[in-house]
């Protein structure tokens, strides 16, 4: 989302927050609007829970294969999406939440971000775009040898005469 969508959003999803309360609570009641929202939380943070321990577990089971659990990590950054919507008092927010707690609409998501994220795995395992991919040959990177590298002192450092490597 661009930056400038942002306040656009910070303002329109209140407002549509407001419209939303007002229209159920004039259909079904305040209290029951009210309880409505708690039992959204309630529900929200169960799926939360439930989905999060599988999720954990995919994780585990993807590194344990040597392998960058890529998908799976970009569905458990939608999953705290979705439990943070969930937990937002409000009915926009919480149809939100609920629809990112779907698997195949993450898919879908997932599938629109592959082509444009890199995941970094550990040793520098790389899952995304190939065209990403760091190649000493590709000109963003200055590779060095022993030889090529010298340090000299500087003379206006407040810590000496001679570098650390040097002292005695």
């Amino acid at each position: 989302m661009p930056f400038s969508l942002i306040p656009f959003a910070l303002l329109v999803i209140p407002l549509l927050e407001i419209a939303a309360f007002v229209v159920i609570g004039g259909q079904i009641g305040v209290f029951p609007t009210l309880a409505l929202v708690v039992v959204t939380a309630i529900i929200g943070s169960i799926l939360l829970r439930v989905q999060g321990f599988g999720l954990i577990n995919r994780i585990q089971n993807e590194m344990n294969a040597g392998r960058v659990p890529a998908r799976e990590l970009v569905h458990g950054v939608m999953l705290l999406i979705a439990g943070v919507l969930l937990l937002t008092p409000g009915f926009v927010t919480d149809t939100a939440g609920f629809l990112l707690f779907v698997p195949p609409l993450r898919d879908a998501v997932w599938s629109f971000l592959r082509k444009r994220v890199v995941v970094v795995g550990p040793g520098g395992t790389r899952a995304g775009p190939s065209e990403h991919r760091s190649d000493p040959r590709d000109g963003h990177t200055i590779d060095l040898d022993e030889d090529d590298f010298i340090r000299d002192p500087d003379p206006d450092t407040p810590w000496g005469d001679d570098p650390p490597d040097r002292r005695s």
